[in-house]
């Protein structure tokens, strides 16, 4: 979809430039790549409907008329004594410390749980700057949730409180208004031609763990990283003959146990060569030459619990 395209009132009166920062923050499964992914009309965070797809901080650029957002897309806030999520948990909270405004996102068509609550706490220092969105506002399940209305009514939210479709895009207009008013004045961060500040060998690694996650099983997903081991510019005949510029890129998926890495390639490699075949397709889509993509898979055991692979995966 197009990014949206309105000028707030305060623009329009004073010709003052805002930007902002703007931290997305929820449960996971909430949908905050995808809204993120709509605002910015391009495909900025992997999507998935696997929860904590997210693991990193994924910034994703908003320009309009007299202002420039910097969304940041956060991993889903969970509950876990397990190392790998305490990672991802700290890393939300580290966020709300560095932004002007937080948007907490909430899946409209599930009860609220402890981590509602836990996150109503951490957001409570910073509460003067946090707008609240009930997402999947199209879906009837949210209709009907009336533990979600008790909750918002418990609240301190609803004065600053909105109902969305992150899928379709309802409801999103009239919240970017309200966080453009709320916004600082300030310059642009980024100049007008960026949607993202991702490299290129992370927005490669993304896009192949989305891949490989599709079509991995059970508990798998959580258990795959991706590794860029190689880059490299080369110029090589096409199917006709013709030189042509391409990337060649050396990827490693990544899990834990052999078994796991016998799932990821599949019987006589099918699996495998799928991954391989849609990661170079939507590569194809985001660099500008041809990819050719050399993809295997490895085992590091126990990957999760590594502290320093950790501090490298999860930033």
């Amino acid at each position: 979809p197009p990014p949206v395209d309105l000028t707030s009132p305060f623009t329009l009166l004073f010709g003052l430039m805002k930007s902002a920062f703007i931290a997305i923050v929820g449960r996971p499964s909430s949908g905050k790549s995808t809204f993120i992914n709509w605002v910015c009309g391009h495909k900025v965070s992997i999507v998935s409907p696997t929860p904590q797809t997210t693991r990193n901080k994924i910034r994703g650029i908003v320009h309009r008329p007299g202002c420039q957002f910097v969304f940041v897309d956060t991993p889903g806030y969970h509950n876990s004594d397990k190392k790998f999520n305490l990672y991802m948990k700290e890393l939300v909270e580290s966020v709300l410390g560095e932004i002007d405004l937080v948007l907490y996102l909430i899946d409209g068509t599930r009860k609220p749980g402890q981590e509602e609550h836990d996150l109503l706490t951490a957001l409570e220092p910073y509460k003067n700057r946090v707008f609240a969105a009930v997402n999947k506002s199209d879906d009837p399940l949210t209709v009907k949730n009336r533990s979600l209305s008790a909750f918002l009514e418990e609240s301190d939210l609803n004065d600053r409180l909105y109902s969305i479709s992150a899928k379709t895009g309802d409801g999103i207009d009239a919240l970017l208004l309200a966080l453009e008013e709320s916004a600082p004045e300030g310059d642009p961060y980024y100049p007008e031609e960026f949607y993202t500040d991702q490299e290129p060998a992370f927005r490669a690694a993304e896009i192949i763990r989305e891949k490989a996650i599709a079509h991995a099983k059970q508990e798998l997903p959580h258990s795959i990283y991706v590794e860029i081991a190689d880059m490299e510019e080369t110029r090589k005949p096409n199917n006709r003959g013709v030189m042509t510029d391409r990337l060649w890129i050396r990827a490693f998926l990544t899990v834990e146990r052999d078994s796991q890495k016998g799932i990821l390639v599949g019987k006589g490699g099918s699996i495998i060569k799928t991954i391989r075949f849609e990661a170079e397709r939507e590569l194809r889509t985001l660099f500008p030459r041809a990819v050719d993509l050399d993809l295997q898979v490895k085992v590091h055991k126990k990957w999760r619990t590594k502290d320093p692979l950790l501090r490298r995966l999860v930033r």
